[in-house]
């Protein structure tokens, strides 16, 4: 190499420069990573002067020297984010160099770092051959490396790691955005929803450079009748607000932001805050505010605005998963009740036996979708009278032999109704139309089932339509006392009843007798 002293040093004012002060840059950005690799100690030395006071893209220059490729093994191993490597070709053996190449490419998979290939035996390793044959991204003979070439080298190197970095950065927030997407997308419940939204998104914020790693605050609210926010979600300092109204418990300037969004239909993104606004084709006004951060980047706002977009498609499936199943509650809970109209003093029946069984459901230990569904098919458990004779089924007297064996069958006539549906609430509807009148031991119709044999749906239902009909007043029969029905089940537990639906019952007996006021007969 040249002298030392014949060094120039070019300024290029918009991508390096000489800092004549101090070699670490203004606001702390870490220094670029440079691993000079050479078995010539004067090699390391010159490579350093040269170097030690570039700055580029606002950042100095740290090095790392080793002098054998095994060396260079381990500090790539340890510093995986090294960012230019000066690699000489010829070391422990002539083929050293090339070697680590290979090594940093396949076995590390390092695709990020920039090589550049200095040889002082050019004969020995030809740059047609080795360009073509090894992934370097520049080669460089040593005598041709005076102290500009060399600058001009590693700023390109580094340009060019910068831009690969930026790239994965990019490819990696962009998965980020697709994983917290698809997220959102799995929740049915609008609270729920609302909690995966806001922690997903606070994930995106916490990724962005602009983050300052102090806790993010925020919340999702929706306008509820065209008033004011109420929240579903809240995060940090705004978590006591879940549930409740924001108006007069935010500050008055975040609530004339939050009217500004909705008035402009717009997201606001400030230094240290964002609102999104989200308004679902089927739904109401959501906003999600979030702060915690130190702004951020035109690309960071068009990847919380893409996750914005995928919000709002979210939001309009669970607008219209939840029309499509209150439509089709509506539509169980009508047939249910005509079914059950074919007796004029049954009332609120269906809708008692619903309520009782979703209690059982739940203090049994079933999970809230459980419970929810039992309520819901509970509903249809005597759909099979819609095909008894109305002489037997508003028979005041006691029924034949033969009138009680047709009136039977409206539980296998319920079941062929309902089976053919692919739905799980259709399918439990089915089950539970056939074995509500299963008894424990075995005695009851239309199969002949005792205890696990008869699914714990049918027998939480099962329980809960006898005690109604025992207190509700029917052309057969008077309503009986609460003390009459309290005999009956004990005396029928164990026989009738599964034993440890009734120990719940009567754990729970004041919650259970309340709906009988909650949904009195007409």
């Amino acid at each position: 190499m040249e002298n030392l002293d014949e060094f120039l040093f070019a300024e290029d004012q918009a991508s390096f420069h000489v800092n004549t002060t101090s070699p670490m840059p203004a606001g702390g950005k870490p220094a670029w990573k440079v691993l000079i690799v050479d078995d010539e100690e004067d090699v390391h030395h010159v490579t350093r002067m040269t170097l030690k006071r570039l700055f580029f893209d606002g950042r100095s220059v740290a090095f790392f020297s080793a002098s054998s490729a095994a060396q260079a093994k381990e500090i790539l191993q340890v510093h995986p984010d090294i960012a230019v490597m000066l690699l000489d070709v010829v070391m422990e053996d002539e083929n050293a160099g090339l070697a680590l190449v290979h090594y940093v490419r396949k076995e590390l998979e390092n695709a990020m770092v920039r090589i550049i290939l200095r040889t002082g035996h050019p004969g020995q390793a030809p740059e047609e051959s080795v360009t073509i044959e090894y992934d370097i991204n520049d080669y460089r003979e040593k005598t041709e490396l005076t102290t500009q070439r060399l600058i001009t080298a590693v700023v390109t190197a580094l340009r060019s790691y910068r831009d690969l970095q930026t790239i994965d950065e990019n490819r990696r927030d962009l998965k980020q955005v697709i994983l917290s997407s698809t997220q959102v997308f799995r929740l049915q419940s609008i609270k729920s929803f609302a909690t995966e939204v806001l922690q997903q998104l606070s994930t995106l914020a916490c990724i962005q450079p602009g983050c300052t790693g102090i806790p993010l605050s925020g919340f999702v609210a929706e306008r509820k009748c065209g008033e004011g926010f109420v929240s579903h979600a809240a995060i940090g300092r705004f978590q006591p607000l879940t549930g409740q109204w924001l108006a007069g418990q935010i500050p008055a300037n975040l609530e004339q932001m939050i009217e500004e969004t909705c008035r402009e239909e717009r997201c606001i993104y400030q230094d240290d805050c964002i609102i999104l606004y989200c308004h679902s084709r089927l739904g109401p006004e959501n906003i999600i505010y979030l702060e915690g951060f130190a702004g951020l980047s035109t690309w960071s706002q068009d990847l919380l605005e893409m996750f914005r977009l995928n919000v709002s498609v979210a939001c309009d499936n669970i607008y219209l998963n939840q029309d499509i199943e209150a439509t089709q509650r509506e539509c169980i809970l009508t047939l249910g009740e005509i079914a059950e109209s074919r007796s004029p003093e049954t009332g609120n029946h269906v809708k008692r036996v619903g309520e009782i069984a979703r209690i059982l459901a739940l203090r049994y230990g079933l999970s809230e979708y459980e419970a929810e569904l039992i309520k819901i098919a509970a509903s249809m458990h005597d759909l099979g009278k819609l095909a008894i004779q109305d002489a037997i089924l508003n028979k005041p007297g006691v029924l034949t032999c033969e009138e009680f064996e047709l009136m039977k069958n409206h539980s296998e006539l319920g079941y062929e109704m309902l089976r053919s549906s692919k739905r799980t609430l259709f399918q439990t509807a089915a089950l539970i139309a056939r074995e509500h009148h299963e008894n424990y031991d075995g005695t009851g119709y239309p199969r002949g089932l005792k205890a696990d044999e008869i699914n714990i749906y049918s027998r939480i239902v099962a329980l809960a339509d006898v005690f109604d009909a025992l207190g509700t007043k029917r052309v057969y029969k008077a309503a009986w006392s609460k003390e009459q029905i309290i005999d009956y089940l004990l005396e029928q537990k164990g026989k009738k009843f599964d034993p440890q639906l009734v120990e719940l019952f009567f754990e729970h007996n004041e919650e259970i007798f309340a709906v009988r006021e909650n949904f009195p007969d007409e």
